[in-house]
């Protein structure tokens, strides 16, 4: 017999997911639109590169989800995610993306409704497991939305990611 509790955990944990699909398919339209000088250009100090923002929001994920939720070490080195400047293609940022958010989503798929208000502690933060799922699925979408508008700046092009429209 499904409770309440369990089909709106199901439904948290799926929402979770497509939304980290819809992120995902963003997030790869706009990378193939950009050169690899576009994907590390800062426009100064005080700002990072798309290339960091992918480094950043991989590390979050493995932070807060492979670690926190799902219990592998923590491996991030959250410093190398801002300071990097290249060595890495667009095309390679988009397989490091995806194959981390395949993995962040096998995990997240895999959270039973009881574990949701589990107390875990990523970052040294004291959070449900349902509080760090939600944070990184916000935190993916915050980036991929800037991310967005870089490359619409860079491109000078709307990028129909949205449902068609008059224009």
């Amino acid at each position: 017999m499904t409770t309440t509790l369990d089909a709106v955990a199901a439904d948290f944990i799926d929402v979770s997911c497509r939304r980290l699909d819809m992120m995902t398919e963003c997030f790869e339209a706009c990378l193939r639109k950009l050169s690899y000088e576009q994907v590390w250009q800062r426009q100064g100090a005080h700002e990072n590169a798309v290339g960091n923002l992918v480094l950043h929001l991989c590390g979050n994920a493995r932070q807060w989800v492979m670690h926190g939720v799902g219990g592998a070490a923590d491996v991030r080195v959250r410093d190398a995610e801002f300071s990097a400047d290249g060595g890495m293609s667009g095309e390679e940022l988009i397989l490091l993306f995806r194959s981390t958010f395949d993995e962040a989503k096998g995990v997240i798929a895999a959270v039973q409704a009881e574990r949701l208000a589990e107390r875990i502690t990523p970052q040294g933060r004291d959070v449900s497991v349902l509080e760090a799922i939600y944070q990184v699925v916000g935190h993916v979408q915050q980036h991929v939305g800037q991310i967005i508008l870089v490359t619409k700046q860079m491109t000078a092009a709307d990028l129909d990611l949205t449902i068609p429209r008059p224009r």
